[in-house]
């Protein structure tokens, strides 16, 4: 493999689609096309990058006057990163692609990594500092995003409506001491539920407008042939997610 002129963007090494072609021993015109007929495997952002309008031009000014990769004329560029050439070496599957992507894996793509290792004691220490300071904010950032990540598994078991006391259980089972009367007691006095009249235990028009709560009504016949009609409150799947959220961070009180 001839010695690729070394492009980067976002802090990244990348390849224009031209120099894919030529690594691939392929056609400019054919990485188009896979790339056209296989779109929806490509994610913008991890497999490629698309530069227009003034970012192209931002990008083609801080390129070497003499790189010749870019043409003047060009209203887009597609640029590869390591994730989309290997992309493109599977849709291609020859013998060649498999053989020149191993090259970039182990050259062009690790070059950077490589001027990256530090090489006195001071720049070692420095980088070991640097690297607790990242975990340490990773594990904040982490024990915030909990009651998140513990509704995600939540809900992804319940209905999209479900009963208060469904909810209380939900909640109870993630950590949270709570029952049934104490949350509709709690809905209460936040206001979320009614608290007098017909319309005791009701949405609230705060929490209909929140789109946090439904009535779900149905028709009962009597024994002596008279209707009445029932109401029943539920949480929404909306709902679900900002009770639990809420309940989770937050102290009742």
């Amino acid at each position: 493999m001839n010695e690729l002129q070394i492009i980067e963007y976002s802090n990244q090494r990348v390849l224009t689609t031209q120099q894919l072609a030529e690594v691939y021993e392929t056609s400019a015109k054919n990485i188009q096309m896979n790339f056209a007929n296989n779109k929806a495997r490509f994610i913008e952002g991890k497999h490629y990058h698309i530069l227009k309008g003034a970012d192209l031009k931002e990008f083609k000014n801080n390129l070497p006057n003499d790189i010749g990769l870019v043409g003047n004329r060009a209203s887009q560029l597609i640029l590869w990163t390591e994730k989309g050439a290997d992309r493109h070496c599977k849709i291609l599957d020859t013998d060649k692609a498999w053989e020149q992507f191993d090259n970039l894996e182990d050259t062009y793509f690790k070059v950077k990594e490589m001027f990256n290792i530090p090489k006195t004691l001071p720049d070692a220490l420095r980088a070991y500092a640097d690297q607790v300071e990242r975990n340490e904010k990773l594990a904040i950032e982490n024990e915030s995003m909990k009651p998140k990540a513990l509704f995600a598994d939540v809900v992804s078991t319940s209905e999209d409506s479900i009963l208060i006391g469904q909810l209380a259980k939900l909640i109870k089972q993630n950590g949270r001491d709570i029952g049934q009367n104490r949350l509709f007691s709690w809905m209460r006095d936040n206001g979320y539920l009614c608290s007098k009249g017909d319309n005791y235990n009701l949405p609230t028009q705060k929490s209909m407008e929140l789109g946090l709560m439904e009535i779900k009504e149905r028709t009962v016949n009597n024994p002596d042939g008279s209707v009445r009609i029932t109401r029943t409150t539920k949480v929404t799947g909306k709902g679900q997610i900002y009770f639990v959220n809420k309940l989770l961070c937050w102290k009742l009180k």
